[in-house]
């Protein structure tokens, strides 16, 4: 690759196009407290370790490293690990905060166990937090297209570089994009748990049992009491009982 050619490949300065997704501002937690602010850095920093070794595939003349190492692969696999680690977050908090609520009202274990975070309870919340993202896979599948259309029999196209370094910035606008997004989701996805610990941790036991059973003997004694007295006529399971009752009075 010639000088002036792999001046053309170099990797735009990714930082600015992050945006917020580099230096976002405080925003709450959400419901069950759950903090990202790792896992948007490990995406981050993710980014950044491609765009150095693309940089560095650039520097030795190998337009085609450098293309591939900021492919719609490594792209993709950094946001999935980004929604999976997320999703896993919640479910996990959501399942802690689940038992601790039920300890404090005693919550029915069988009835709880319906109601603690599945395997594609995991998948549904990954689901619904990664949907903003489409956005961004679209820009990867443009930056994909770029990436094909400027590969030639001899290597990469000069006339493409502009093109490519113009879809890496774009991917890099709707990354951020996307990371708002699940943000705003993961909130959304919080409340909903909170609103379920809030029910078990509000739950007690039903008190009619406790009431028919009181009703029951006072029921009973009253009905004993007529008996013994002889105000009713004792019937025969209860005939050696009232004898032995009257001889010891």
């Amino acid at each position: 690759m010639s000088a002036a050619s792999e001046e053309l490949w170099t990797v735009p300065e990714l930082g600015p196009s992050l945006g917020r997704l580099v230096d976002a501002p405080a925003a709450p937690h959400g419901a069950l407290h759950i903090p990202l602010d790792d896992v948007r850095l490990e995406l981050v920093t993710g980014i950044f370790e491609l765009a150095g070794a693309s940089r560095s595939f650039a520097a030795s003349g190998d337009a085609e490293g450098a293309v591939t190492s900021l492919g719609r692969v490594a792209w993709l696999g950094l946001w999935e690990k980004a929604v999976a680690t997320v999703a896993r977050r919640i479910a996990g908090e959501a399942e802690a905060a689940l038992h601790r609520a039920a300890e404090e009202s005693l919550f029915p274990k069988r009835r709880l166990q319906l109601l603690l975070p599945t395997d594609a309870d995991i998948r549904a919340i990954a689901a619904r937090i990664g949907s903003g993202g489409g956005p961004f896979v679209a820009a990867l599948d443009q930056l994909e297209q770029v990436t094909r259309s400027t590969n030639t029999a001899g290597g990469r196209a000069p006339q493409g570089a502009a093109a490519w370094r113009s879809a890496l910035t774009t991917a890099a606008r709707r990354l951020e994009s996307a990371w708002m997004a699940l943000d705003a989701a993961a909130r959304l996805e919080q409340d909903r748990w909170a609103g379920e610990v809030d029910r078990v941790r509000a739950w007690h036991r039903p008190v009619w049992p406790i009431w028919l059973l009181t009703a029951l003997v006072l029921g009973a004694a009253v009905y004993l009491g007529l008996v013994l007295g002889g105000y009713l006529p004792v019937p025969a399971p209860l005939t050696g009982f009232a004898e032995f009752w009257w001889a010891h009075l």
